[in-house]
């Protein structure tokens, strides 16, 4: 992602996202399908995580499967 494109760019919440405004991951699909970028919607400033998209398809398997704590 470039410039303001975070800012522009259509994202994603989370479906674990809270209803308050905590617990906000947001994400959406990169170019071409090969990369996802997240992001938390409550703090823009610290930037875009991109990930390739097997690593965010291994990282929705886990965070379904309760490897994490929410």
């Amino acid at each position: 992602m470039h410039g303001n494109d975070q800012f522009t760019a259509v994202w994603r919440k989370s479906s674990h996202s809270g209803s308050e405004g905590s617990n906000c991951l947001e994400w959406r699909p990169g170019p071409g399908g090969r990369r996802v970028a997240v992001r938390d919607s409550k703090n823009l400033g610290i930037g875009v995580c991109a990930l390739g998209a097997g690593a965010w398809a291994e990282f929705i398997r886990a965070a379904g499967g309760g490897a994490f704590r929410f």
